[in-house]
């Protein structure tokens, strides 16, 4: 018996959120379709482990998911088979091992995740499955300045929810950026946690503060506590996607 981490890609559109539903046990979760196909493979373990709980219709390209699983093949080969038995919308990028104690939530450093925008005023559908759609445009040099606080410890109440009630609001963010290509803009944000809703809250409040409605210095007056009612929006789900979790390497076998 071994313990293995799996690096996941999937596209959120069809799933009810990346965790198992208790009370709804028929919605279909990357979760589920995932224990199914290591069910498949002879693994009876009772859920597996993960490193972030994504919403519905959220993104992933570094997902990542830990369980014990006994196995006499290749990595390679647990790789290939994991795949034979998963849908087309969820995919394992790669396979190692871990340490007996791994956990993927817990033992995190970082997560980076990554908002997608493009600005045009009439719906483009097959743009929007990845993406928010934004109308009227935004400046981008007013988000730049407006990310610009972000970046530090701050108090990130105003823009989320500690995952358990009375947990802690404050986190740190590592880096924070915008960058523009012929696709749009693209918001990159790592930090050593996240809130509940925290990423999209923000996008929301720098869309507006890009397209003139706030002042820049609102991100400040959030972070601050002074002016949490400026935070009154949430980015749609579709736009955002986890990207890579940081672990420290001796973690990993």
């Amino acid at each position: 018996m071994a313990r293995y981490q799996v690096i996941l890609a999937y596209d959120g559109t069809g799933f009810y959120g990346f965790q198992r539903q208790k009370k709804d046990a028929q919605s279909r979760t990357v979760q589920g379709v995932v224990e199914a196909a290591l069910q498949r493979l002879g693994w009876q373990g009772p859920t597996l482990l993960f490193a972030g709980r994504t919403d519905t219709g959220v993104h992933a390209t570094g997902q990542v998911i830990a369980f014990d699983l006994d196995w006499l093949h290749p990595l390679e080969a647990l790789q290939a088979a994991l795949n034979a038995n998963l849908p087309p919308d969820v995919s394992v990028r790669a396979v190692g091992l871990a340490q007996p104690d791994f956990h993927p939530r817990y033992d995190a450093l970082a997560r980076r995740y990554r908002y997608r925008i493009f600005c045009e005023p009439v719906r483009n559908p097959l743009r929007e499955r990845y993406a928010w759609r934004v109308w009227p445009s935004v400046e981008p040099e007013r988000l730049w300045q407006a990310t610009s606080w972000l970046p530090g410890e701050h108090d990130f109440a105003a823009f989320g929810t500690p995952p358990r009630a009375g947990g802690k609001t404050i986190r740190r963010v590592y880096r924070a950026s915008w960058q523009e290509d012929l696709d749009g803009l693209t918001f990159e944000i790592l930090a050593n946690a996240f809130l509940y809703h925290m990423v999209r809250r923000l996008v929301h409040l720098l869309v507006v503060i890009g397209q003139g409605e706030q002042e820049p210095e609102a991100v400040c007056k959030c972070l601050e506590g002074t002016s949490p009612d400026l935070v009154k929006g949430l980015a749609p789900p579709q736009g955002l996607s986890l990207d890579e979790v940081i672990y420290r390497p001796e973690l990993l076998a």
